[in-house]
Parts: C-alpha cells; sequence; structure tokens
C-alpha cells in the first residue's frame, strides 16, 4: 500500500478534540487551507446548526469553506499542492451515502483512497469512532459503523500519520503501533 506523508487522518469518538486538533494541524501546515464541510444544513435541526456555528467561530476568517456532502473524491483531485484540505468528516460523507448498496459504497471508497494516494496537497481527515461500543440493535446502525470502521482503516493506510484523540490529547498511533495488516504478514 503507498502511503502518502501529505495525508493525515485525525479520529478518536465524539467530543474528544478531534476536530480542534485537525484545525490546528491546518493552521501550522503555512498553506492556504480550505476547509471542505462535508455536512448538510438542515434549517429545522437547531442542534446540528449549533454545532456547525461551533465549528465556523473557531475557524480563521481567510480559510476558504467547500460544501462537499457527496463528491469528496473529485473535490481532493481538484486540490493543488498548495492546499491544504480540511476535512470534516468521513462520518457525515458516509452517512450521506449510505444508501448505495454494497458494490457501489466498495467503489465510491476506492476512488477517495486512489485519490488521497495521488493527490499533491496535504490532506486532514477527520473521522468519527463508533465502534467502541454497543454493537447497534437496528441494521442501518451496524451498516454505518461497520462501513465506517472499514473506511477510517483504509483511509489510514494511506495516510503518514493517524492521530487518536482521546480527552483532549493527540497521538500519532501509526508512529508508535504495528499496523495489524504488517502483523497478520508474520
Amino acid at each position: 500500500m503507498t502511503v502518502n506523508d501529505r495525508i493525515s487522518l485525525v479520529t478518536g469518538p465524539a467530543r474528544s478534540g478531534k476536530s480542534e486538533w485537525a484545525e490546528a494541524l491546518a493552521a501550522n501546515s503555512g498553506q492556504l487551507v480550505i476547509y471542505i464541510a462535508t455536512s448538510s444544513i438542515d434549517p429545522a435541526d437547531f442542534d446540528w446548526q449549533k454545532r456547525v456555528e461551533l465549528h465556523r467561530d473557531r475557524r480563521p476568517a481567510q480559510w476558504q469553506l467547500k460544501e462537499v456532502p457527496i463528491a469528496l473524491p473529485e473535490a481532493i483531485r481538484s486540490a493543488t499542492a498548495e492546499d491544504c484540505l480540511l476535512i470534516d468528516s468521513l462520518g457525515t460523507w458516509l452517512a450521506n451515502l449510505l444508501e448505495q448498496d454494497d458494490a457501489t459504497w466498495q467503489a465510491t471508497v476506492d476512488s477517495l483512497v486512489e485519490s488521497l494516494r495521488q493527490t499533491p496537497s496535504t490532506v486532514i481527515l477527520v473521522s468519527e469512532e463508533t465502534g467502541w461500543g454497543v454493537v447497534p440493535a437496528y441494521p442501518i446502525g451496524r451498516l454505518f459503523r461497520d462501513r465506517l470502521g472499514t473506511l477510517t482503516r483504509q483511509v489510514g493506510t494511506v495516510a503518514g500519520a493517524v492521530y487518536l484523540v482521546v480527552a483532549g490529547y493527540a497521538v500519532d498511533v501509526k508512529a508508535l503501533g504495528v499496523s495489524v495488516d504488517e502483523g497478520m504478514r508474520g
């Protein structure tokens, strides 16, 4: 698997500080930051609107914003070497595509991973960890959890750094750990 050292994956549980860590990485890149929001705003969902506003309020005014709920691989392919893309988040992007059948979803993931392998830009992706608890009681919840776990793992194999953020602390697990795939090969 080809690793792209310009790719960083930031993952962790809810309210762990993962978005703030990703924002700090982007701010320290010295590049033009393009914040790619994968969510869509539902005017009736006031809680979601508050969460989006918190993210907006933290971002520097000079950062560009692109709302990309579906076409993430295309957005990555259109970036240049001068750009730093901050993608928040893979879980929301997945939720927007959850109705895809397994074959279509795998083709979508393959397209995303290939765009990450080939991009000349710096890319920081945020992803949620949802599989640390109880197995969801409903099929759609299990599908989401399983797809997100697999997606995060596939992106992690391409990323030069994989940060786990827990309780406000970040650690690069790729620098400290051994991949399961390498361990299985002996």
